[in-house]
């Protein structure tokens, strides 16, 4: 055990919480489209702050190629290349702001990250669908996800007129190749360790677990009752890193 510890290089108690944090945001992302990260980021923050956003862009990329997968005959590049663009600055803003800005504030703003994402969710804001929108929702997206590994409100915001399986089928193809991109431009700033990547082994059983848990049980479930539940937990660990 002592051994064991000493490798993960974290509390058992930390690490048994991140892993069930973990398939808990992987069930709710494979159930309703999102979570992984809306759920993780305040929630692991709260456990253990040297896990975000690595792990969570590493899941997330994860999660992301099984959603592929499925939906890759949804996917269409030409939807989302403006704001694949626009993400180049809006990784270089986010890089900043984690070498720059004291854990303090980097919790206030993953909070507000949070609960963007959440008021996105809830309020279905109709936006135009153009070359400006689809470049600024870059840039906001590439901020969000290398500070807080949540990239996917402010495209979300124009895609509440696609189909359920369309929407999920870009935004899936969008997170395998910026998540890509953000663990570059993570890695050139230095903010990834061998650490990170021995964690991540740890924490795969747990990520996988709850993603084959949600492909079995939740078509039983009440979608809109497990969104409603998941964002009320992100909406309290959001409030909690505020106060």
């Amino acid at each position: 055990m002592d051994s064991l510890l000493q490798w993960l290089e974290m509390p058992l108690d930390s690490w048994l919480a991140c892993a069930a944090v973990l398939l808990l945001g992987a069930f709710v992302q494979r159930a309703t489209g999102f979570g992984l990260a809306v759920v993780g980021a305040p929630l692991l923050l709260m456990i253990e702050p040297r896990l975000v956003p690595v792990i969570l862009v590493l899941f997330g990329f994860t999660v992301s190629l099984m959603m592929v997968r499925r939906y890759w005959h949804e996917v269409r590049l030409r939807e989302i290349g403006v704001a694949l663009i626009g993400r180049l600055p809006g990784n270089g803003l986010g890089i900043w702001l984690l070498l720059a800005a004291p854990m303090v504030v980097l919790e206030k703003l993953i909070a507000a990250i949070v609960l963007f994402a959440v008021l996105v969710t809830v309020c279905r804001f109709e936006l135009p669908v153009n070359r400006f929108t689809l470049f600024v929702a870059g840039i906001l997206s590439g901020a969000f996800g290398t500070v807080a590994a949540i990239g996917g409100p402010p495209i979300v915001l124009l895609m509440h007129g696609f189909s359920p399986d369309r929407m999920r089928g870009n935004l899936a193809a969008f997170f395998v190749l910026t998540s890509l991109l953000t663990l570059l431009t993570l890695a050139l700033a230095g903010q990834i360790s061998v650490w990170h990547f021995k964690l991540a082994l740890t924490f795969l059983p747990a990520v996988l677990l709850g993603n084959a848990l949600a492909d079995t049980i939740a078509h039983r479930l009440d979608k809109q009752l497990l969104q409603r539940l998941s964002l009320g937990l992100c909406t309290l660990a959001a409030l909690g890193l505020l106060l």
